[in-house]
Parts: C-alpha cells; structure tokens; sequence
C-alpha cells in the first residue's frame, strides 16, 4: 500500500490598494520586538527524525548551511551550492527563510543543483508575482470573463459578510504550483523532521511577531509559509496560526542551525541594501526601506552568533533588485563568485570524492514511488458546501475502472482548480490491493460564488475620438445543483449597456448548456464619406432579449445555437435633426463557434484566439433575409525575447449592408476609428514586442516597446474585387505598452500609408 498527497491552489482575489500597505502595518507592529520571541509551530503529531539518515562521521564537524531571505538575490544560493558541491563540502543540515527556505528545501528534499537551474530558468516569474493562476488553467467561462471585460479588479460581494477585500496583492496559485513542480512528489506531504537532509524553515507568527520554527510542518506548507512576503502572498494558516516570511525576525537562522547540532556554519547572506535617500520616492518606497530596516537589524544580530570556525559568504549582489527576476542569471553567478571567495577555508572541509558520494546518495534517495497507472477503484470528493460533488465529479475524466497515473489526477485536480471556486484542492492518493483510491479535499473559497470585477476603458486619438467608459460585472455561481451561472453587466460612459445572462447546464456535470439573456445597450456610429471624412453621428439604440443552447468544449471553446429578438431605433445626434428617427423589430438566428487557449490577452506569447459567426437578420417589414458571416482569429508566438501575434478577421454581409468597420488603433492605425466600412472587410496584423521593464507588484506586469503592420480592405456595395486599390489601405504602429491591473494599456503613434496619422492612448482589449 503506497499514498500520496498533492497540493493544488486556486485564483486569490487581486489587490485594490497598495500591495505593501499590510507589510507596512506589519513593520510597525514588529517595531516593538527587538528580539522576538522563538516559537514552533504546534504540530499534531510528535517530533521525529528520518530514519534514513546515517549518523554523521564522528572525524568531521557537523556542517550547517544557512540560508537568508532576499527575493530573486536568494538565487545566489544556487551558485552557492554548485560551489560546494564542486569542492565537495558536505552538508549536515539546512537552515532557510523566505527563498532560502525555498531553495534549501528543495535541496533537503533531494534536488540536484542541475535541477535547481533549470527550474529557475523555466520557471515563469512574472506570472507567479502576478495576482492570477496561468490562464490555460482557467474554465472557458473564466476565460470569457476576461475577454468581456480585462480587468483584474475583482472582490468578493455577499449579503452578510459585505464586500471581501484581498489579502494580498499576488495570488498564491502561481507561487504553489511552481513549488510543487520544484519539490519531488512525495516529498512534498512529508513532515520536514522526517525528510533524510535535516531542515528547518524560518516563518513570522503574523498577529504575536514571534519567530516560527517550522519542524513537523509538510515540507511544501513550509517553503509556502516562509515565503509569504506580507502584502504580497496571502499569509498562510498552519495549525490556527496565520504565518508569513519569516525574514521579519530571523532573516539568517544561524541559531537554529547551532540549536541542530551544527557544529560548522556556512551562512549565506544576501538580504538587500537600505536605499538611499533619494530612492525613495512613495510611500511604498517608505515601507520597503522599513521592512528592510527590520531584516538588516536582526541579521546584524545573528552574525555576531558566527565563530571563528564558521564560515560567512556575502555574495556581491549590487543593485540586483528584492523582485527583479529578469536577472536571476546574474543573481547565480554572484552566488557562485561569493563562494568561490571563500573556497580555502570551504576546501578544508571537504571529503574524500567516495565519502561525499555516500553522502550525495543519501540525500538523494527518495521514498518509494507509486505505480505508474492502476485501475481506479474510487473518486471522492469532500469539502462541498455550496458546490455539488456529484457534478464536479461527472466533469473530470477519471472513469471508475480505468487505469489512471498520477499526470491524469492531476489534470483532473488542475480541471477543478479553473473553475475558481475553491480556495485550497489537497490530493490523496491511495492504493491497495492493485487498485487506486483516489480523495480530492475541497477548502471552497468564500468570496468565489458572487464575484464583482471592476473595469476601465479609455481611447483617444488626442482630435475628435475621445472616449471613456467604466463597466462592472457581477457573477452569481452555482444557483442550483447542477451548476447555473447569473452574469450582469453594466458600463456607463462613452458606452452605456446593461445585460445579464443565466447559463444552466442540462445535467449534473453536463457539456451541454442553455443561455437565456437580455440587454439594454446604447451607442453612437460615425458615418464617414470616401475621403475618410465624417458627416454624421448616429445615436443607435437597442434592447433585445436571447435564447441559445450549445455545448462546451473543454476548457478552451463552445459551440453555439441561438435565437435574439430585438427593437433598434436609430437617431441623426449630428446634424442634429430630432424629428429623424427610425424604428424597426429585427430577429436574428445565430450559429457561432468560439476557442481561446492565449496564455494572456494582456499581451499574449503562445496560444490561439478564434471565434466564428454566422447571423440570418430578419427586420421587420422587409420581406428578405440577410445573411452576414465573421471569423476573426489571432495566433500568438514567441521569437527569442520578441512576443507577438499575427491577427486576420474577415467579415461579409449581403450587397447594401455593412459588414464591419476599420480604422483607429490596431485596426488600420492613422485612419480615423470606423472610417472604413463596407458590404464586405478584411484586415490583418502582425504585431511584436519585447519587455524593458516591468511594473511593481500588484500595479500590474510587464513593460513593452513594440510595433505593428497592418492591413486592410474594403468591399463597397458597388465595388467588383475585395482588394480594389482605392479601399485597400496598409497602416502601422510603434506603442509603449503596460500591463496594468484594468487591463494592457498603450501610448502609440499610428499612420496610414498615403493617409492620416494619428497619437493614441489607448485602455482596453485590442482584438
């Protein structure tokens, strides 16, 4: 009988306020302790020790390596360990706080130092800073939500604890999953006092200040902990108590370490500098440097605990910023260079190559690992509350009596976690007798079921299109037991809309689904002439109601059928003329087919985005129908430190309508917004950027400088050729783009070929 327990997490809320405001607090309160009291973390079982571990050669000190905290200058703590295994220094025990705890754990657990790189170098960071899971992770409903509105402002709203506000402006589901894919399996579930390196992780006691020794805590639980870096991660409850980093009262743990049994210490610091003076600028600067106070203080206390015999390397780490992980490689060479500094006195404690190699094995050796594939003999799932199992269940594919691997529970797990309705999904697998059982314990999220996201959107071409709208979406979940949905918008502004939409699927767990909606929107259309010049504004006007039934397609499309009914009225706003207005019922039956698998749509590097439309109109008082077909389609690609997308939509309708509309930023950029239009329209783009910066954690992400090519064409009504010279236009742009937590926001200068040119600012999705 083997078992086995994995950790998944899902979205956190995003922050609303200034991520360090908490850690702000935090400092001051910790203020009072010059010395904080040592605590452990009570346990539930009994301390014990590995029965692996083979007791230490009594010729030789026992060697203790500590490691400090520091953000992406912890990574030094890589180089630092290809050192001493290149001279073959043995390590007896591991001492780590924050991202030493981090990388000593994975190391304890039994990681080689190749492994440690190229986790690092794979590893996406901005993503895990970002305040949201990887997007491929997402249900497709989740993904619609960001192409309806791309913000990530969102809190938790509900009748009787009132609005939920974020405890932390990164989520940790980025953070969690990079850990688990850093720690080997079953390693990660193991109490750290029976793991066979001994290791010890340092966190903050987040309401007492006293100092967290973590000993029976699972390994994973305490690599999370130690790095919950106040106003940044959600600090993390073990046994009742909230915990956070721990390098807010021993950011160097050499006397945890002594505590051990270490009778040789090798301690790596390389916690950050103060700023200066003129460095700091914000109040976010302001709490920075008093976090940084508190840490320097109580290294500067640990260091007077080093002997003669011990051994300190401070690695010259320079202005390599606590968050700047663009640098990770120059973070691990500094490591390296560090230690290589001190290698006389490291090279006198190293072993003979067979001595370190018995070592080596030991602290590489693993528990026993499950077998690869079994029947599976149960599917339970436990936590439910106001979600239902039995539906959960019926979308996994986890088939009673199929042989199932650990790979499909967890992307069975991963399913779950997309949907964003729970707060924590632990794994236990279990097998006996040649069958597996298989247990997901669901911690559901209580902000999850009625979600509020707040939105922006802003263009302006610094003439005559200047527009601001703000929009709010509320999404109501699981209303019945098999699932249903209640999505409402609302926006105000340049566009003024409000719609809802309750999406029921036809069965617990069912593919299969029904939408029944209703929407009041108004807007206003500029008609131009053939010189690309306006001569009237339309105010248009139109509330519908819809039905449609489709069927999901995985978590990355559906397929759709559906019926909407309508009223339009359309008045002249300019020249204003209050006496023409025209009415008109129209129908509409819809066949559409829509797939997003982008990993961004802030600015996307791999993935595809495509929707399909097929509409039969039908207004009122005509005694024809028209037909009118869409397909817009955007693959994303990444070329070496280029991202980009290349985009193509076409659109057609019968002779005398119109089709769609170019012109304006990305769409045939220089040329007035809408200013193109016509029967039929085609456009294409290729756009690249690389980043040169990024933004503070939780303001948003990256910092972009790029360009686009564009092109497009126009079919008027009495035109022969799609391409006739004079609608085809070709166009480009050069922009600064900033993800931003409303979305990707751009400053660009766009012209057309042989046309306008134009400045931008613009807020907003660009597909």
């Amino acid at each position: 009988m083997s078992n086995l327990s994995t950790r998944l997490a899902p979205p956190k809320r995003p922050a609303l306020f200034s991520p360090l405001m908490s850690a702000l607090l935090l400092a001051c309160s910790l203020c009072l302790h010059a010395r904080p009291a040592q605590a452990q973390v009570p346990s539930q079982a009994p301390e014990s020790t590995s029965t692996n571990t083979a007791p230490a050669d009594a010729s030789r000190p026992k060697i203790g390596l500590v490691l400090s905290g520091g953000g992406v200058r912890g990574l030094a703590h890589i180089g630092v360990l290809r050192v001493l295994q290149e001279l073959r220094v043995p390590v007896d025990m591991v001492v780590g706080t924050s991202m030493g705890a981090v990388v000593g754990g994975a190391f304890a657990s039994g990681r080689k130092i190749d492994e440690l790189e190229d986790f690092v170098r794979r590893t996406d960071w901005p993503a895990i800073m970002a305040d949201r899971p990887p997007r491929q992770n997402l249900s497709f409903r989740r993904r619609e939500e960001d192409q309806i509105l791309p913000s990530r402002i969102e809190l938790g709203l509900h009748r009787d604890s009132g609005v939920s506000l974020p405890p932390a402006a990164a989520g940790n589901s980025s953070l969690e999953f990079a850990l688990e894919r850093l720690v080997p399996p079953l390693q990660a579930e193991s109490p750290i006092s029976q793991m066979n390196l001994p290791f010890r992780a340092v966190a903050t006691d987040l309401l007492s200040g006293d100092m967290l020794e973590m000993v029976d805590t699972p390994l994973f639980l305490a690599m999370r902990a130690s790095m919950a870096i106040p106003g940044v991660f959600t600090p993390v409850r073990i046994n009742g108590r909230s915990v956070v980093d721990g390098g807010l009262v021993r950011n160097l743990g050499i006397d945890i370490a002594r505590k051990m049994g270490a009778e040789v210490i090798i301690a790596v610091n390389v916690g950050s500098p103060l700023l200066e003076e003129r460095e700091i600028t914000s109040a976010v600067g302001v709490a920075n440097q008093m976090i940084q106070i508190l840490t320097n203080q109580n290294v500067a206390q640990s260091l007077k605990d080093l002997r003669p015999e011990d051994v300190l390397i401070d690695p010259d780490l320079g202005n390599i910023a606590f968050m700047d992980f663009t640098r990770y490689e120059e973070a691990i060479a500094s490591g390296q260079r560090g230690a290589m500094a001190a290698h006389e006195r490291l090279r006198a404690l190293s072993l003979s190559p067979e001595a370190y190699a018995e070592q080596e094995l030991r602290r590489h050796q693993q528990p026993i690992q499950l077998v690869k594939q079994l029947p599976l003999a149960s599917l339970t799932l436990r936590g439910t509350k106001h979600t239902n199992a039995e539906a959960l269940t019926a979308e996994l594919d986890l088939p009673i009596g199929k042989p199932t691997g650990l790979p499909e529970i967890q992307k069975a797990a991963a399913e779950l976690y997309g949907r964003g309705d729970f707060e924590r999904i632990d794994t236990q697998i279990s097998d006996e007798n040649g069958r597996r059982q298989v247990t997901l314990n669901l911690t559901e999220a209580d902000w999850a079921s009625s979600r509020l996201r707040v939105g922006l959107e802003l263009y302006s071409d610094f003439d005559e299109a200047n527009r601001f709208s703000l929009s709010v979406m509320h999404v109501w979940t699981w209303l019945n037991r098999w699932g249903a949905e209640l999505r409402t918008i609302g926006t105000i502004g340049a566009k003024r809309k409000l719609g809802t939409e309750f999406f029921q699927p036809l069965g617990a767990g069912s593919p299969w689904f029904a939408a029944v909606g209703a929407s009041y929107g108004a807007d206003s259309v500029d008609q131009y002439n053939d010189q690309g010049q306006r001569v009237a504004r339309l105010n248009v006007n139109l509330a519908s109601a819809a039905l449609a039934f489709g069927r999901q397609l995985g978590n990355w499309g559906d397929i759709r059928l559906g019926t909407t009914r309508g009223r339009q009225r359309l008045s002249l706003a300019i020249p204003e003329n209050p006496g023409l207005q025209l009415k008109n019922s129209i129908t509409q039956h819809s066949l559409s087919f829509r797939a997003d698998t982008l990993d961004s749509l802030a600015f996307p590097s791999r993935g595809l985005l495509l929707e399909a439309h097929l509409v039969r109109q039908t207004v009122e008082g005509l005694e024809s129908s028209k037909d009118y077909f869409d397909i817009r389609g955007l693959a994303a690609f990444r070329l070496g430190s280029w991202a980009g997308h290349v985009y193509a939509e076409a659109a057609s309708t019968a002779i005398g309508g119109n089709a769609g509309q170019l012109g304006g930023f990305l769409r045939l950029s220089g040329s007035p917004q809408g200013s193109l239009n016509g029967s039929s329209v085609g456009m294409t783009r290729l756009v690249m950027a690389r980043q040169i910066g990024l933004m503070p954690v939780g303001f948003g992400g990256a910092i972009r400088a790029g360009f686009s090519a564009e092109a497009g064409a126009v079919l008027k009504a009495n035109d022969k050729a799609l391409l006739d010279l004079p609608e085809s236009k070709l166009a480009g742009s050069g922009f600064i783009s900033i993800d931003t937590r409303f979305g990707p926001f751009y400053l660009a200068a766009g012209s057309t070929y042989k046309g306008q040119s134009s400045l931008y600012l613009f807020l907003g999705p660009i597909w």
